[in-house]
């Protein structure tokens, strides 16, 4: 059990039957009336952010969130698999469960799924992917060459120098 005066950030407890995660609290102590916890608290499951004020008597049970190395293996429909790289055992799971993030990872890669109580709710993908750019339009590769300052600015310059000398009146 967590008393709300203990709320710190990314401290998980239930409420109302569901896991949340603080994202920001602040005590505050007004100068009539009892002392409050004005909390800023994020539905894990369902990504909702909401804000609230508790007693900082209240108390409430702690969450644990499990955080499991899994291995994607490959998708089938809507199920992807993954395997405990410590059992070997594999486990689908809906694509509804795995977030905008997962467009980036790639078979065979490390990723960490969250449950609760045995629930997976959530697929965590690696920090840093290597990704090879195996087509591009012609506009994005002179994005990825770019100029130096000097010359991009002398260039602007010669560009609009054009542009002047033709519309001055003689």
């Amino acid at each position: 059990m967590i008393s709300a005066g203990d709320f710190r950030n990314g401290i998980t407890f239930e409420l109302d039957g569901n896991v949340v995660q603080v994202i920001e609290f602040q005590h505050v102590k007004p100068g009539k009336g009892a002392a409050f916890v004005r909390t800023k608290y994020k539905n894990v499951i369902t990504g909702a952010v909401v804000e609230r004020s508790f007693n900082p008597t209240d108390k409430y049970p702690t969450a644990y969130i499990e955080r499991k190395d899994m291995q994607y293996l490959y998708s089938d429909g809507d199920l992807y698999y993954f395997m405990d790289m410590e059992t070997y055992e594999q486990q689908p799971i809906d694509s509804s469960k795995l977030g905008p993030a997962f467009q980036f990872v790639k078979e065979n890669m490390e990723v960490k799924v969250l449950s609760y109580k045995g629930n997976v709710f959530g697929v965590e993908p690696p920090n840093f992917v290597e990704l090879e750019v195996t087509e591009t339009d012609r506009a994005s590769r002179a994005i990825l060459l770019p100029m130096q300052p000097s010359r991009l600015h002398w260039k602007l310059a010669q560009r609009s120098r054009c542009r002047c000398s033709s519309t001055r009146a003689t």
